[in-house]
Order: structure tokens, then sequence, then C-alpha cells
């Protein structure tokens, strides 16, 4: 019998998905164009000596992967613990946002510890990276910093140095000289990438690769980049706010719900421990419009204030206009007011908007929204002093949401008199609590919660004030 002939194979360069013929788009990433056929073996893998025997894995030492403090606390709150030795891990973040500030950061202070590092750039020359140095105070006889673009030479700096922390800044402008394609590109990417990863597993050294990404906010070049790390962080920041957080997407050496607060200015990033203030604006008096809610960060409270402003319009179709909040939650809460607590707002123009660049993405903020808009419409400020947690339900419900403890026990560390929440029991609604020295009270509805701050009346009217926009 003749042997039949062996199919090619296709590999999509992105994610690595395979097929038996070629298509033009991924079946798994869904991306265009990157399907290639792989090249058939040649010949079967023999077994060959091994780098190390196995051992019981009672017998391994677990001493030297223990976290490293890396001298940045907040960033050692998204790592777990600190950086870890033979560990790669990859900041992605957008253009001009703080990353090589950011490690330059790290770097000085890893230094400063006595631990060699070595901060390889490739976008900068060596004197432009210095500036910065002699701008963020980050000059230290163990921080070696050099500009190179070849993968070699990279290696070589290596050997030369012996580092205990590697920063290559970018990955993207790092290129193989063995390797097709242009610097930034997949396969060269990829290589580099591997290359790097398996220098720091042999020589246990903690490798920080700086990544693009693309204008969806994805981080640019092959996904198995993301594979072949141990840990994924990406860095956020608007351009208007010198707030920026780092979230990690990817942890295998600890959790992946905490974020990480920073400051940037001309003289450095620094870490902020408390960030509430950034998003609070307690300088003025009382005025109709502001609600102040509790978000949660990854595992941490932070205080930020709604803004809402109602006004008469004479245009067919009102302008819902937002900033920091979702469009189509503010649409929703509207719609639920209108309904259930007669505060129509089919002519008028509504704008919703947070303090301090914070986005409120969660549902908890719903109660916030709704008082904020209501206090806006008919005119009556809510105070200072009172926070409103909670999910609203397209019936009026108020419902209950995660981590409420932990909330209300940061709105009571920063002196707020007064809190409304959901009751947990219906049995529960109308009740008050005192958690901290704050008065807590339990809403079902929104129009208990409307009552609770003189926004509506025992007949569910809206109860006017001076700055009202408008009267039915």
């Amino acid at each position: 019998m003749s042997q039949s002939k062996a199919r090619p194979a296709y590999s999509c360069t992105e994610c690595g998905w395979t097929t038996a013929k070629w298509v033009g788009r991924c079946g798994e990433c869904q991306a265009w164009g990157s399907v290639v056929e792989q090249a058939a073996p040649k010949s079967r893998v023999q077994a060959g000596p091994v780098t190390t025997p196995a051992r019981p894995i009672g017998l391994i030492p677990a001493e030297d992967s223990l976290a490293r403090p890396s001298g940045v606390p907040e960033l050692d709150r998204v790592l777990g613990g600190g950086l870890v030795p033979g560990a790669a891990i990859l900041l992605a973040g957008e253009p001009g946002v703080g990353k090589s500030t950011l490690l330059l950061e790290v770097a000085s202070k890893t230094a400063e510890a006595r631990h060699r590092t070595l901060y390889i750039t490739g976008e900068e020359s060596a004197s432009q990276v210095r500036m910065r140095a002699d701008r963020t105070h980050a000059i230290h006889d163990e921080l070696y910093l050099a500009a190179e673009t070849d993968l070699g030479a990279v290696l070589g700096h290596v050997e030369a140095v012996r580092p205990t922390l590697l920063v290559i800044d970018s990955v993207q402008t790092i290129s193989a000289a063995d390797v097709d394609g242009v610097p930034g590109g997949v396969s060269q990417v990829k290589e580099v990438a591997a290359a790097l990863i398996r220098m720091a597993k042999v020589r246990n050294i903690t490798v920080v690769l700086v990544g693009h990404v693309t204008k969806d906010g994805s981080i640019a070049g092959p996904r198995v980049l993301e594979h072949l790390v141990d840990v994924v962080l990406a860095f956020e920041g608007d351009r208007n706010s010198r707030l920026r957080m780092v979230r990690a997407a990817k942890n295998r050496f600890g959790p992946v719900d905490e974020v990480g607060c920073f400051d940037l200015s001309s003289e450095g990033i620094v870490a902020i421990s408390d960030p509430t203030g950034l998003f609070l604006d307690r300088q003025h008096g009382q005025i109709p419009g502001t609600c102040v809610s509790v978000t949660m960060e990854g595992r941490r409270p932070l205080l930020a204030e709604v803004q809402a402003l109602v006004t008469v319009t004479a245009a067919e179709r009102p302008r819902r206009t937002t900033s920091g909040v979702e469009s189509s939650r503010v649409a929703m809460v509207l719609a639920v007011l209108q309904q259930h607590a007669r505060l129509g707002t089919n002519s008028h123009d509504v704008f919703v908007s947070t303090v301090g660049g914070a986005k409120l993405t969660g549902p908890a903020n719903d109660a916030a929204i709704a008082l904020a808009i209501a206090s806006a419409h008919v005119g009556r400020p809510l105070g200072r002093e009172v926070v409103a947690i909670g999910e609203l339900g397209l019936s009026g419900e108020l419902r209950r949401v995660r981590d409420l403890p932990q909330r209300l026990a940061e709105a009571a560390r920063l002196g707020f008199k007064a809190a409304l929440v959901p009751a947990a029991d219906p049995a529960d609604a109308g009740t008050s609590t005192v958690v901290d020295g704050m008065r807590v009270l339990h809403v079902g509805h929104i129009t208990d919660a409307l009552r609770a701050v003189d926004l509506l009346d025992r007949d569910n009217a809206p109860v006017r004030g001076p700055y009202a926009v408008s009267s039915y």
C-alpha cells in the first residue's frame, strides 16, 4: 500500500490556531490575513540529554522565587508582593501615558536596594533617558543604561552586566538578525520575546518588557506574546488628568483584581495610596445636581462625585451627554425616574459627568446618578455629607451590590455622615443603622431614596427648590 501524502497544515500567527486548509480569517481570534502555511517537519524529534534531572516537587527549593519589593508600593500591590526572580512582565499602554517614567522609577528603586539593574532603550537615545533620570532623580551607580535595537547586543549586555532586573523599552523595537521581518512584526516580536524569556528563566533575572498597543487598545504583536509572559499589566490614564492606573490582566504570582494608582507630573511619577481626593470636590458649597458614590477599583474602594445638569431645550431631540459614566445606564436611569418618580426629561437636555476624570462603569453607581439627576431637575441640593450606593432595576427597586461593608467603611473614614444603600430584605426597608459613626439608611425603591433626601413628597411628586429648571 502506498503511503498517503501528508496534507499541509496552516496556523494563525496571532493566536496559534491551526486548520487543515487555508482561510482568510482566523477562526479563533477573527484576525484577517494571519493564517499561513506551516513548514513540514523534516524529521521526528528524538530523546536527548536533559538540562536538569527531574526531582520530587517537595525537594524543589522555593526560596529562589520569592518576590522582591520593587520600591514602588502601588506596583507591588498589583504584582502580588513585588518582582519575582525569573519572571517575565509585559507592561502595555498608550503612547505618552508614562510607561517609561514608571519603569525608570522602578529601575532606580531597585538599584537603590543594591540590586544591579540594566535598562535597555530602543526608542530613545541614552542621553535622552539620562535627561529624564535627572529630572526624576533616578541616578544611581547600580543602574546601567544602554541604547540597543539588536537582540544579540542586548544579550551581550546581559552577559557583561549580569543584572538582577532587566527593562526592555520596548520589545517592538528589538530585532533578531536571523529572523525575517521588520522590527515590531509578528515573527520578530515572537522570537525576541521568546529569547528574552528563556534567558530570564535560565539566569533567574526579572525581565520587564514594554509593549505598544493598537488603536483599539489591545497589545500590538502576536497574541502568543501574552501567553509567553508571566504577568500582563495595563497602564491606563487620561491625557487630561494626572491620574494613572496599573491593572493586571494576567498574573501567575498574585491577584488580577488589584489596581495601582499613580500621580504623573513633570517631576516624575508618584504612587498614591489614597486617591479618593482626586475624585471629590468639597471646596464648593451645597449645590443641586451632585451626589457621591463609592466605586470599587479592584479591591480598593474609591469615592467619586457625580454631577448632573438638566436644562430646558426647544430641540425635538434633547441632548444626552455623558463623561465618565456609561450613556446606556444614564438613559435607563432617566427612564426609571420618569416612570416611577414623575421626573420627565423629554423636553430637557441632560448632562452627566464625574469629577477628576473618574470612570464609573459598574451598576453600583446607579443610585448616585439617579439622585444627582433628580437633584439637578428639582433644584434642591442633597448635601455634601451624603453618599448613595446601589443598582437600579427597571421597576425602580434598589438592588444590593458587592463589597458593601468596604464601601461604607471608606465613606465613614472620609467623614461622610449619611449613606443610602439598598435594603437586604424587604422588611428592612426604611430602617437605619450606624456604621463607624455614619447613619446608613436602608431603602428598597428609588422613590424611597428620593423622599429620604427631600426630593419627593409623600404623593411621589417632585419637591421643587429655588434652582428648579421647570415646573409641571
